[in-house]
């Protein structure tokens, strides 16, 4: 095998074998990069080896067995953060990706999950720089806070890429986002309460699990503007924070009834649903209220066969994976982040239409 940085380049250069300079220059780098690929050594962005590895073979510096041994990449360790807590969708997903290692083995991918305490930006903050330490890329549901921002910029100065799930967080440079377009998520809630209300005067509330996240400050921001601009008789009387807690959420619920015993339709932008749906069911009034809820779930499925919620607007969590998956893929080989990546899509799921293999935890 041709030397590399343990062997003096004039005994290289003796035997009439290109020397690291020649790859260097053929590949635009520095010899102090080559060395290190050569040598196995991090700290290399994937698309850089691979040019240099190109500029290699070119010149004949490696046979062709050292060459395929240089090549050959490590899996690549993903890092998934997502908030702990009571929402059952994040934890079905949580779970769903702790058990695909039979799918991402063939990718080259090994991925962990962090539940990481709910509405934390700091704590959210150094689970990045501790991932970003062991990690090849980082997935994380954001929250919009400045240390959010800084640890992730932190990670891209390191050549660690960030995707957002679910919640974007704007300026700063994550590489990607997997989610649903928010905006639209929530206006097409208000237009389905306001087909179900057949837009006549009426009052609806909105609980969300915490503005602290885009994407519900986001489905707030749609919701409100379509009610406007297709159904101004419906007011909105309240929005109160649930913390995608059961038990705040029903607390919540039941306050607003107290407030608004005419209130005709709830949108629960978050998770908690189970706890909307008791509030309604005690004060006897799930059969006229309507209520459109985020996430669908095993226990989202049941309030839908039962009738206590009238449509849940959802995404596939294994079309989120697999997205996430394909963003650090494309990163490594030097690919635009999005290519070929297909996002997730809204779906929004009736009693009449459930399907059977969508679930996180089935």
């Amino acid at each position: 095998m041709a030397s590399t940085k343990d062997e003096p380049e004039t005994a290289v250069a003796s035997r009439g074998l290109p020397r690291v300079a020649d790859i260097a220059q053929a590949a635009g780098v520095s010899t102090a990069t080559v060395d290190r690929v050569l040598n196995h050594r991090p700290g290399v962005r994937a698309a850089t080896v691979q040019r240099v590895l190109k500029a290699a073979a070119e010149l004949d510096y490696l046979p062709e067995p050292d060459l395929y041994a240089a090549a050959g990449q490590k899996p690549m360790r993903l890092s998934f953060l997502l908030p702990a807590g009571n929402n059952r969708f994040l934890t079905g997903l949580g779970e769903m990706i702790r058990r695909a290692d039979a799918t991402l083995a063939p990718h080259g991918v090994k991925a962990q999950v962090e539940f990481i305490k709910s509405f934390n930006p700091d704590l959210l903050a150094r689970s990045l720089f501790q991932h970003g330490r062991r990690a090849d890329g980082v997935a994380f549901m954001a929250l919009e806070h400045p240390a959010v921002r800084e640890a992730v910029d932190a990670l891209a100065d390191r050549n660690v890429p960030s995707v957002t799930l679910i919640s974007d967080i704007l300026n700063c440079r994550r590489a990607g986002y997997v989610g649903l377009d928010n905006r639209a998520a929530g206006r097409t809630a208000g237009y389905l309460i306001a087909r179900f209300l057949k837009h006549r005067p009426a009052k609806v509330a909105m609980i969300a699990g915490s503005l602290s996240y885009r994407a519900h400050e986001d489905r707030e921001m749609g919701f409100l503007h379509v009610l406007k601009e297709i159904a101004p008789d419906i007011e909105v009387v309240g929005l109160r924070e649930g913390h995608d807690d059961e038990g705040k959420s029903y607390r919540q619920t039941r306050m607003l009834l107290g407030l608004h015993p005419d209130l005709a339709g709830v949108y629960n932008i978050g998770g908690g649903a189970e706890g909307v749906a008791r509030a309604l069911k005690e004060t006897r009034r799930e059969r006229e209220m309507v209520f459109i809820g985020h996430g669908l779930t095993n226990e989202t499925r049941g309030l839908l066969i039962d009738g206590a919620l009238d449509a849940v607007i959802t995404q596939d969590p294994r079309n989120t994976l697999s997205a996430c998956v394909g963003i650090f893929t494309n990163l490594r080989a030097g690919r635009p982040a999005m290519q070929g990546v297909e996002t997730p899509r809204a779906e929004v799921i009736f009693r009449e239409n459930l399907p059977k293999n969508m679930l996180p935890d089935e």
